[in-house]
């Protein structure tokens, strides 16, 4: 029975077999080839005819059919070959235009994205423990730094000797005089734990990366990027002790508490962000080589978000850096009311120090200040790009992103408030510093997603979404 459907569907159509003859090549089957005799016997109707119908099955059926069932199952990507996946991803790219920063096919993008993201990850939690560490006065407890780390002690002879190194410090003479000896070990352990979690960062990151060099999976430009990552966390440690230095230096009197610079404090905790900013926007870049689009109409208004997405999102990095300089200052332990600082909205020694720069970066008052006017900016900056793009066609994923910046920002903005009421407590000034990551983060993966795509992508959607 199917032998009379096949003759009859080619006495109505002479060019068909020429058609299944030209299609098996470019469907990937040139491992077979068919011979001469028969495929001339598919073009001649009247050979065909007067053939037997086991030459029928074994040129049509065999071949033409399972054509058929590997196109339509499989967007022809499923031939015989062993290399079909690399060769399918190369033509992807060819065809589409996209530049891909993982060159090895999706299971190695997944790889080195898993990679990248948990190297994200591990900076989060050291902004975390670094604010943990400050917030418990452990940082100073240290007196001396080797870039490849150093056993912490391990004998009472050992703890003596560091705890008399300490006892040399201001800290020690001017804050923590009298401190036992076991209160000295949680705050070095604090500070130890802080270094050598950077130390593993650092070796967590070069061997995964030296891997995926050696496999060629990371083109020349990831690899460029994350070199420059590398080597920016390779100098993290240097800041840091940087930063360190300066609290072990006498203060310039002697009613100032020891602390770190906090122009170095400040440098410390942006690099830090820049850092982890890098990594999550280059993890993106690599799983998310194209942002979601249904439509042309989604497209334009993924555009009218990224205009207001971009300066929103340096107005909470500055906003971020300017807790850096509350932190330096320990100004978070000033004027702990709110709205107003004490009995009054500006303080009068805003401008107390000359020049007038100097306040923005080193007055209590004024850091307090310039942090509640930049935070209620970034909040009221938030809610006006949530607003304004209610009406706009998007997709919903952009959508669902804003409204969940716009609840991160709410929170953010409730965790500094309750951190200032409180008095600083460890718990609070660290939630508060991780939200303000969150919140960064939240706008680097809405930028990320409303970027402009390619324009292979932009040529084959529709004016207008579907409705489903």
């Amino acid at each position: 029975m199917l032998e009379i459907r096949l003759i009859s569907l080619l006495r109505r159509n002479k060019d068909l077999g020429r058609n299944i003859s030209s299609n098996l090549g470019r469907w990937g089957f040139t491992s077979t080839k068919i011979s001469n005799e028969a495929s001339f016997s598919i073009l001649n109707q009247q050979r065909l005819l007067s053939s037997s119908s086991n030459f029928i099955r074994r040129t049509f059926v065999n071949y033409g059919l399972r054509s058929f069932h590997h196109l339509n199952h499989k967007g022809v990507h499923r031939t015989s070959f062993r290399k079909i996946s690399t060769v399918a991803t190369s033509a992807a790219e060819n065809k589409e235009g996209l530049k891909f920063l993982v060159t090895a096919g999706p299971h190695a993008r997944k790889m080195v994205g898993i990679w990248i993201f948990a190297s994200a990850a591990w900076v989060f939690s050291m902004v975390v423990l670094g604010g943990v560490t400050r917030l418990t006065r452990s940082g100073l407890s240290m007196t001396d730094w080797k870039f490849t780390g150093s056993l912490p002690p391990l004998t009472d002879e050992d703890w003596l000797v560091e705890f008399e190194k300490y006892k040399q410090s201001p800290e020690y003479k001017r804050v923590n005089k009298g401190m036992s000896i076991e209160d000295f070990k949680f705050i070095f352990w604090m500070e130890y734990a802080h270094r050598m979690w950077g130390r593993a960062l650092g070796i967590m990151f070069a061997l995964p990366f030296s891997y995926f060099l050696r496999k060629g999976y990371i083109t020349v430009r990831l690899g460029f990027q994350l070199s420059g990552l590398f080597a920016l966390g390779a100098g993290q440690g240097l800041i840091g002790w940087w930063m360190v230095k300066s609290g072990l230096e006498e203060p310039a009197s002697e009613y100032v508490e020891p602390r770190v610079s906090p122009y170095r404090l400040a440098a410390h905790l942006t690099s830090a962000f820049a850092i982890y900013c890098g990594l999550f926007w280059t993890a993106l870049s690599v799983v998310m080589p194209e942002p979601p689009a249904e439509s042309l109409a989604c497209v334009r208004g993924a555009a009218k978000v990224k205009r207001l997405a971009i300066p929103v999102g340096i107005l909470v990095g500055i906003t971020a850096i300017s807790g850096a300089f509350v932190a330096g200052n320990d100004a978070g332990r000033a004027f702990n009311t709110f709205p107003k600082m004490g009995d009054t909205w500006i303080p009068d020694d805003i401008f107390s120090m000359k020049p007038l720069i100097r306040n923005c970066f080193e007055n209590t008052s004024t850091v307090q200040l310039d942090h509640r006017i930049l935070a209620t900016a970034t909040l009221a900056a938030i809610g006006g790009l949530w607003l304004s793009t209610r009406k706009v066609d998007m997709h919903p994923a952009v959508r669902h992103l804003i409204g969940s910046t716009m609840g991160m920002a709410s929170l953010q903005v409730t965790l500094g408030i309750s951190t200032l009421l409180s008095y600083v407590p460890v718990s609070l000034g660290t939630a508060h510093q991780a939200g303000a990551l969150t919140l960064l983060t939240f706008m680097i993966l809405l930028n990320h997603t409303v970027r402009r795509p390619s324009p292979s992508l932009l040529k084959t959607l529709p004016s207008v979404s579907k409705m489903v």
